[in-house]
Formats: C-alpha cells, structure tokens, sequence
C-alpha cells in the first residue's frame, strides 16, 4: 500500500469518527428537548414558563461553562483531587485544540458530545426542583453539577485513567452511576435543603398529589429523552477505524449489542413500570429506569439479562418514590428514584452479572461486585455532599428557594409572557 492510500485511509477514518459524534451530538440535543415538554407538562400552569426557562438556561448556561473549565477537569482530574496539568494543557480555553484548527478536527465534536452529557445531568436535577427554587440558585447549582461535579465524576470513572478504574476495574459504559447516580444523588442533596412545595404535605404528614397541567406533555417529554438515549449511548463507543468498536475504557464492544441491550431495556422498564402502576406517567419513565438500571453493562450483556435487570429497574423506580417521599422530601418528578436509586442498580447489577469479565485494555482490572459497590459509593457521596453543602449555603443565605407569595402566585409571575392565551380552569385545589 503506497503511502498516498494510507493517507486517504486515515483521512477517511478520520471524517467517519467526527461526523459519527457530530450526529451523536445532535441526537442527544432531543434528550434536552424531552427534558423542557416533561418538566413543563410536570408542573402546575402558573409554574409551566419558569420551569421551561430554568431548563433552556441550564442547557445555554453548561455550554461555555464547559468550555471554560469543564473540559479540562476531564482531561486533568483522572488522579483524583490532583490535576494533572501536562493532561489537561489541551483542555484549556487558549489551547490551540479548543477552537478552529485544521490540524484537528476532532477535539470540538468529543467536548461537544461531553457537553451535552453535562446538560443532561443538570436537566435531570432539574425536574427534581420545579415550582420553588429561584432561578439564579438553580443556575449555579446546574453549573457546579454539570461542569465540576460531573466532570470529576467522568474523570474518575469514565476515563481509561481514572483512578477508579486502574484501581477497582470500575465499569460503567452506559454511565448509571457517572451521570446519573451523580445527578440524582445531587438533586436528594439540594432536595433536602431546598424543602417540599407549598400544600405537598399535610400537619399530619400524609401527602397530597400535585399534578402537572398536561400528562400527554409529559409522556411526550419523557418518549423524546427515549430518542435522545440512542445518541448518548451510541456516543459512548469509540471506532478506530476497523471493523471492532471498543467501549471508553477500550475494551470491545459492538453497535449491535448497544442496539439489542438499548431496545431492550426501555421495554422491560416500560412493562416493569406498567406491571406495578397502570400509569402511562410511570411506564414512561419506567422506560428511562430500565435504560439506566443496565447502562453500566450495556456494552457487554445478554439481551434476555437486560430485559430482566430493566424490568426490574422499571418495577422499582415508583417503589423508590413512594419511599423517597415518605421521607417528607418532594421530589416533583421522580428524578432521585429514577436516576440515582436506578444508577445504584446500574452499577451494582454489573457487578453481578459481568464479575470476572476481562477488560482487554493494560493496567484495568477484570470486572468485580466489589469494584463496582466500591464506586457505586463514590459516585453517591460525589453527588450528595456537593448539593447538599452549596444548597445548604445558599438556604442559609436566603437565596434558595422563593418566597411563599411567589410560590402561591405562580414562579411564571418573573416570566413576561403567559404559558397560554386563555386561563386552564381545574379542580385540583393546588393549581
């Protein structure tokens, strides 16, 4: 082979690996989409445009964050608290590789799909809290999860030099517990401090149900962050250019075991979630408990395992609800059930199913029950203590949730225009 053809081969490689992310990247954008229908169908009609708005600025507030710093935190933080400066010198924003440059094409497309992931994070805390947090708490919180706590998180866990991994053969393709045990164990902390919404809970402590103006909004919402899982997993192989996929630890792995394991776990939570419901709410979102509850393994299980193992997830995640509220925490939309209770099945489930599975990459452990428990535990404390601390310090200073007049009247008061043209008349007394 003449030294012109391999040229072009490299070359061709090349295009094929970006524009494979660039569309990754693109699909993901729906799990923002999906996000902004379900948390806005979720709330009441007086609370729909706030709740909207702390998404889309969630999601615009994450982009330059990410650039900024939270690119470097990947490339820099794998040793743990230390950095490692000589990784992260092309993470930096005056780095050569972080703008325009046709001797790399890559390096935008990978910090673009890594991007979104830090959206999603922030998006799934942020269903969690609607109805009462103040916006610019809310902003801060979604920065510091996304582009610092998420970022350490993957550094960790979610890189084939994290400290995790090298150590404890930590495995977690799919990110259960990368994304979204951090996401939802975050969200609990914040949750604590920032207190239920006004009406949820009874002198008594019994609970009231609060319904969101538009179930089929909702249902929408949560179909199209279905649509959106297909570009986050699939961005989360790697193609080299011959005829193997690897997963991000370098292991092998296959499109069509991603496509088997990801149809299969949103069936076996949409039936888990029917079987123990009846609500199309809780099969929907069941749909989103069976996809997390296997997405450590989903690289590398038998379809009939995931099937069961989502079945499972989607099963539970109402049952995590029901007991994460007796704890008199209000949890709006069942984001702590269903990504951080779920992401703790997703992580220890490969433990269970894949322990002693070879890596294939130098210097990673096999798979193991106590290295993936040893993580599940990292990434719950990860989470935890970063929300609960700041949101404490914000609750403290006053700054953290609205006032009762505000709440009362409805968080769109701070919105200049109205969710609809003509007042939604209802008889649920909490509207």
């Amino acid at each position: 082979m003449t030294p012109e053809i391999q040229a072009a081969i490299d070359m061709t490689t090349s295009i094929n690996l970006e524009v494979y992310y660039y569309w990754c990247t693109a699909i993901m954008i729906l799990i923002h989409a999906g996000f902004l229908m379900y948390e806005m169908g979720a709330s009441r009609v007086k609370h729909t445009l706030a709740a909207g708005t702390k998404n889309i600025l969630a999601f615009a507030f994450m982009i330059p964050t990410f650039w900024m710093f939270g690119w470097w935190i990947y490339l820099s933080m794998t040793n743990g608290f230390t950095p490692d400066f000589a990784a992260g010198a092309s993470g930096v924003p005056w780095s050569e590789n972080m703008g325009p440059n046709l001797q790399d094409n890559a390096t935008g497309v990978f910090w673009g799909a890594f991007t979104l992931f830090a959206c999603t994070t922030a998006s799934i805390m942020s269903g969690a809290v609607i109805e009462r947090i103040r916006m610019a708490a809310f902003i801060v919180l979604a920065v510091v999860l996304g582009s610092v706590v998420w970022n350490l998180s993957a550094a960790w866990g979610w890189h084939p030099d994290g400290w995790m991994v090298k150590k404890w053969g930590y495995h977690d393709f799919g990110a259960s517990g990368v994304v979204h045990m951090i996401s939802g164990f975050f969200a609990l902390g914040v949750l604590i401090n920032l207190g239920p919404r006004i009406g949820k809970f009874n002198d008594d402590g019994t609970s009231n149900v609060i319904r969101g103006h538009s179930v089929p909004m909702t249902i929408v919402g949560l179909m199209l962050i279905v649509v959106g899982f297909f570009g986050f997993l699939g961005a989360c192989v790697l193609y080299g250019g011959t005829a193997q996929w690897v997963n991000i630890y370098g292991g092998p792995t296959t499109l069509s075991a991603i496509c088997f394991n990801t149809l299969m776990g949103v069936a076996g939570g949409i039936i888990g979630g029917y079987t123990k419901t009846r609500d199309p709410f809780w099969m929907m979102s069941g749909a989103l408990c069976g996809i997390i509850s296997v997405a450590s393994g989903l690289d590398l299980y038998y379809p009939g395992v995931t099937f069961v193992v989502a079945f499972i997830g989607g099963y539970l995640g109402p049952v995590f609800a029901g007991i994460i509220e007796k704890f008199k925490i209000d949890d709006a939309v069942g984001a702590v059930a269903v990504h951080g209770m779920c992401g703790v099945i997703g992580v220890l489930a490969a433990g269970v199913f894949l322990s002693g599975y070879p890596t294939h990459a130098e210097g990673i452990p096999p798979i193991s029950l106590y290295g993936q428990f040893m993580g599940m535990l990292v990434m719950a404390a990860l989470g935890f203590v970063p929300g609960y601390v700041l949101s404490l310090i914000f609750r403290m200073m006053g700054i953290l949730r609205a006032s009762d007049g505000v709440q009362l009247a409805g968080m769109d008061v701070e919105v200049p225009i109205p969710a609809y043209p003509e007042s939604m008349q209802t008889n649920n007394k909490f509207v």
